[in-house]
C-alpha cells in the first residue's frame, strides 16, 4: 500500500481535478503542493527535476513519482481497488476507458494552456478564434460521448456508479461551462457530471474549495 502521497497540480488544471476526484471517491488522503501554470511555474528547474515533462499534475509517494493523469488514474485503481471505478467486466472496462479516452486524448490535448498559448503567440490567433477552437474541439468530442453515455449509461456516464470515465468528463464540463461553451445538445453527458457533483466527495475536489482557488 502506499504511503503518504502529494499531488502536485493548479486548482484549475482538469487533468488535476481528475486525480483529486478518484482520491476523493476513494476517501484517500493527500496533500498538496501549487505550482501556478499563469506564471510557468510547472517549467521551474525543481518542478521538473520531480517530473520531466515540465506538466501537472504529478502524484508523489514513498516509492516515486506518477505522471500523466490516465496512469494515475489507474494507479490509484489498482492501490484502492474499493469502491471500484472500473467495472469488473473487460469490455465495460474498456469502454469505460474508452469513454475517459475521448476527452483526455482528443479534446483536451487540444485545447490546454500551452496549445491555446501557442495559437496566440506563434500563429496569432484571437481571442475570437480562440474560443471558437475550445468550442469546436469539444463539441467534436461532447457529441461522440453524448452517443456513448446513451449506450452505456445509467445515474452516471457508464451504469449507475461512478467511474473513471466520470472523474475524465466532469472537469471537462468544468472548462466547457468556463468557457462558455453550449451544452444543449448533451443532456445526458450534463446529467451525468451532475451526478457526479452532487456526491460530497466529488464536490470536495472542485477547483473552487482547493486551497490555491483563485490563485
Amino acid at each position: 500500500m502506499a504511503g503518504e502521497l502529494t499531488l502536485h497540480g493548479y486548482w484549475r488544471s482538469s487533468a488535476s481535478y481528475r486525480v483529486r476526484l478518484a482520491l476523493a471517491l476513494k476517501g484517500v488522503a493527500y496533500a498538496q503542493v501549487t505550482h501556478d501554470l499563469r506564471h510557468g511555474e510547472q517549467a521551474a528547474a525543481d518542478y521538473v527535476a520531480l517530473a520531466p515533462h515540465g506538466l501537472v499534475p504529478a502524484l508523489a509517494h514513498d516509492g516515486g513519482v506518477l505522471i500523466e493523469s490516465p496512469a494515475i488514474l489507474e494507479w490509484i485503481e489498482t492501490r484502492w481497488p474499493n469502491p471500484p471505478l472500473l467495472p469488473r467486466d473487460p469490455d465495460a472496462a474498456a469502454m469505460v476507458r474508452a469513454m475517459a479516452a475521448l476527452i483526455a486524448c482528443d479534446i483536451h490535448p487540444l485545447n490546454n494552456l500551452r496549445v491555446l498559448k501557442a495559437l496566440r503567440e506563434e500563429f496569432g490567433a484571437g481571442e475570437d478564434q480562440i474560443q471558437a477552437w475550445i468550442a469546436d474541439w469539444t463539441h467534436r468530442g461532447f457529441a461522440a460521448l453524448e452517443t456513448l453515455i446513451a449506450r452505456h449509461g445509467g445515474r452516471f456516464a457508464f451504469g449507475d456508479h461512478p467511474t473513471l470515465a466520470d472523474c475524465v468528463i466532469v472537469p471537462q464540463v468544468y472548462n466547457a461551462r468556463r468557457f462558455a461553451v453550449p451544452l444543449d445538445a448533451y443532456p445526458g453527458l450534463v446529467a451525468a457530471a451532475d451526478a457526479l457533483l452532487a456526491l460530497p466527495a466529488a464536490q470536495a475536489a472542485h477547483p473552487d474549495r482547493q486551497p490555491d482557488a483563485g490563485g
